[in-house]
């Protein structure tokens, strides 16, 4: 019934219990939408996410798994306004159920050239940046978070980097956290993958982790983008374009993006080597 993807779910009680229900879940809801379904798609890593067609259109039955990254996601999507980003059809907060705009062809933007894919993000960016709801996470509750986490993901993770560069990376987040400019509406998971063609526009957002923040860390999850060139090269280019074109400080933007890409490098006792040597990256750049 759902993709191999969400196996991982399946380590607690709860994910158990959550993946035994999906058939239930999704019945329900083909029955209150009145959608024909079809089978899911295969790359959805943390919901279950259904091509469907309702009254001659065809959309996208999403079904969360409840964590408090994707809770946010309806709301900002309502705040979007199909303006960059897919349309929230329907929305049935009980069962974290959202049913959405359907991008068609769907290509990814990671299909095109850096350069293209660069050319999209510039455009799509302060489009996004919105007045965020007060229902939005604030970006300073997340850094938080990762302040408290990271010491224990640190030793979970067997100190994949060094002590001082650590300590280092939570002196800057508390720093960043505290000096804010502007809160909009940003989106901390806006990737190449995350970028899909479509007929209404040419290009939309799907799946957002949206934050109240900054501009400057707006730019994070773009600057990281392996799916727009993967060199020093490729990661320096994009915080230096970024920060000129869309009139941004690129200091705060390259430190955002340090910080972000350690605080995402390593979680339940795995690392991800990418984001350690991005972030080794940005702090010479």
């Amino acid at each position: 019934m759902y993709p191999s993807n969400l196996d991982w779910i399946a380590r607690s009680d709860r994910g158990r219990q959550w993946l035994s229900d999906l058939p239930r879940m999704v019945e329900t809801m083909a029955n209150q939408w009145d959608l024909d379904i079809g089978e899911p798609f295969q790359d959805s890593f943390v919901s279950l996410v259904l091509p469907a067609h309702r009254g001659g259109s065809d959309v996208v039955l999403k079904i969360q798994y409840p964590h408090r990254e994707s809770a946010p996601e309806a709301e900002a999507l309502r705040r979007w306004k199909g303006n960059g980003a897919v349309r929230l059809l329907e929305h049935d907060v009980a069962r974290c159920a959202l049913l959405l705009e359907r991008c068609l062809p769907g290509h990814p933007l990671s299909a095109k050239s850096p350069c293209a894919g660069m050319n999209v993000m510039i455009d799509l960016l302060p489009r996004l940046w919105v007045e965020a709801p007060a229902s939005i996470p604030s970006l300073s509750d997340e850094v938080a978070r990762w302040i408290i986490n990271l010491p224990v993901a640190f030793e979970a993770a067997g100190a994949p980097i060094e002590r001082s560069l650590l300590n280092q990376t939570i002196e800057t987040l508390i720093d960043l956290a505290s000096s804010q400019g502007e809160q909009v509406l940003v989106n901390q998971d806006l990737h190449g993958d995350n970028v899909l063609s479509a007929s209404r526009k040419p290009w939309l957002l799907i799946d957002p982790k949206p934050l109240r923040g900054e501009r400057e860390f707006g730019l994070s999850p773009v600057i990281r983008s392996a799916e727009l060139g993967s060199s020093r090269n490729d990661v320096v280019s994009r915080l230096d374009r970024l920060a000129e074109e869309l009139g941004l400080d690129r200091e705060r933007a390259r430190m955002w993006a340090f910080g972000h890409a350690i605080a995402w490098g390593f979680h339940d006792g795995e690392v991800l080597p990418s984001h350690i040597e991005m972030a080794r990256w940005l702090l010479d750049a």
